[in-house]
């Protein structure tokens, strides 16, 4: 079977050298490579030596047709987040397999890191890796089908996922949701909520998503 090929925006490690690792950005539903591309500039002085890329999601979005979805969302029902993460997933999967060849690169070199239906993406690929992940980065996001964690996961990598206390489209509970079910399953899982917050990205979850990031690389 074809798997279908993604691609997007792209950002050259800031030393002007080889890659020495490489942060995957996985945007949200109705957005685009463009959107998530834009946290790379605020983490480049920590991460010098890392190559940055946000692929557009392979379908055009059925709510928003100038952005992507991973995966169609006519409700936040969980068996369909679970169907629409596991039809995604080959996709994803195929494009860090590319991306890390392309650098020369392994998994102890990635993170991955998603927003709302990228951090479903993320955790739903990068918790079934063959090999392990340095990092998992989640923001506004859900974990799909945690009743099927423990009998899936085959890597785990550390996990920082944040959240604004008032996302209206994700709502907080989602995150605590999430990290009891990654806990129970052995994963060194941390978390924060951003005070005040929608469905966005805080200054504080912007800060310490860098320095997560930083500190997973930089072993």
């Amino acid at each position: 079977m074809t798997i279908a090929s993604i691609d997007g925006p792209r950002i050259a490690p800031a030393n002007g050298g080889q890659a020495d690792s490489l942060v995957i950005l996985c945007h949200g539903y109705g957005a685009d490579g463009n959107d998530l591309i834009g946290l790379a500039p605020y983490w480049q002085n920590l991460l010098p030596g890392t190559a940055f890329v946000s692929p557009n999601a392979p379908q055009r979005c059925e709510m928003s047709p100038m952005g992507y979805q991973w995966f169609g969302i006519s409700r936040l029902d969980p068996q369909e987040m679970y169907r629409g993460v596991l039809g995604a997933a080959p996709i994803l999967d195929q494009f860090i397999d590319q991306e890390l060849a392309a650098l020369g690169l392994d998994e102890s070199r990635l993170a991955l890191v998603g927003f709302s239906q990228g951090t479903m993406m993320s955790l739903q690929v990068g918790l079934r890796r063959a090999k392990c992940p340095a990092a998992i980065l989640g923001y506004s996001g859900a974990l799909a089908g945690p009743e099927r964690l423990a009998e899936e996961i085959t890597v785990r990598p550390p996990i920082l996922l944040i959240h604004g206390d008032e996302d209206e489209m994700l709502p907080v509970e989602r995150m605590h949701a999430a990290v009891a079910a990654l806990g129970q399953a052995g994963l060194d899982v941390q978390w924060h909520v951003s005070r005040g917050m929608g469905h966005g990205i805080a200054p504080d979850g912007l800060r310490l998503g860098g320095e997560f990031i930083h500190r997973a690389l930089m072993k």
